[in-house]
């Protein structure tokens, strides 16, 4: 199915890799006008420019860094709060440091986005966020206090923004990515070992590709999503659905990257 953004404006944040690049592709193959915001070192003019987008130099903890932007690409339709970190520490060895920076750029960065981005979207009367949560938001894997913590965070602005944005015809809604082939996963990826018994627990047997959670933003920020606000959509093979695991070498094998059914 094609998505018909023509004549939007669209800013993905976090937009030069992985999921953010493919949303942003996505929203430009169906004609909006996109601006990928990230951070110089991501150089975004680079990532943008491989499907006729624009890219601006954002940190998105700075406000006055996200209001140049915005002042440049306009009052936007689509907004996709994508920007995001993180990293595996124990509970106990995690540093404060770790901690403000993953809630600065996860959480106070999402909010740093949408306000500005609200405050040219309402006298309009119309528009779309989408933030991109996680699996994370929900339960408590290991390891990544800060980061859960963060993603659990936006769970929060979502309710809250639905509630307050909707009498101006504004959208919020939410993507919840499981384990995702990007970056910083591509670790997660290389090991046979490590995938096996983590996409033990997911029914469809696999890893998802960032095309496939960039379909599903491009889903929420469109007119098929007419009449959904303040959802939160999982986008994890149906992890969340299953408890105890799905897969098991009895009745399955695991070959080339995942779970198949034995013939």
């Amino acid at each position: 199915m094609a998505f018909d953004f023509t004549g939007r404006i669209a800013v993905v944040t976090g937009g030069a890799n992985g999921i953010g690049t493919a949303a942003a592709r996505v929203l430009a193959q169906g004609g909006a006008r996109v601006s990928i915001f990230d951070l110089e070192s991501e150089d975004p003019a680079a990532a943008a420019a491989q499907f006729g987008a624009r890219g601006y130099t954002v940190d998105v903890t700075e406000r006055a860094s996200l209001e140049r932007a915005l002042d440049q690409t306009g009052a936007p339709d689509i907004v996709v709060a994508n920007a995001g970190i993180g990293s595996e520490t124990p509970f106990s060895a995690t540093t404060r440091q770790q901690w403000d920076q993953t809630l600065a750029v996860n959480l106070t960065g999402v909010f740093n986005t949408l306000q500005a981005a609200a405050r040219l979207m309402t006298p309009r009367r119309r528009g779309a966020m989408v933030i991109t949560a996680s699996t994370n938001s929900y339960d408590g894997e290991a390891q990544l206090t800060a980061y859960n913590a963060s993603k659990a965070g936006l769970l929060g602005i979502l309710h809250t923004l639905s509630n307050e944005l909707g009498p101006y015809g504004i959208r919020v809604n939410a993507v919840c990515p499981g384990l995702i082939r990007t970056r910083l996963t591509s670790r997660h990826f290389s090991s046979p070992e490590v995938l096996k018994d983590y996409f033990r627990h997911i029914p469809l047997g696999r890893g998802g590709e960032p095309e496939e959670v960039a379909n599903a933003i491009a889903f929420l920020a469109s007119d098929l999503a007419a009449y959904i606000t303040g959802a939160s959509l999982f986008v994890d093979g149906g992890q969340m659905a299953a408890k105890f695991g799905t897969w098991d070498e009895g009745r399955a094998e695991f070959s080339a990257g995942r779970w198949r059914l034995r013939d």
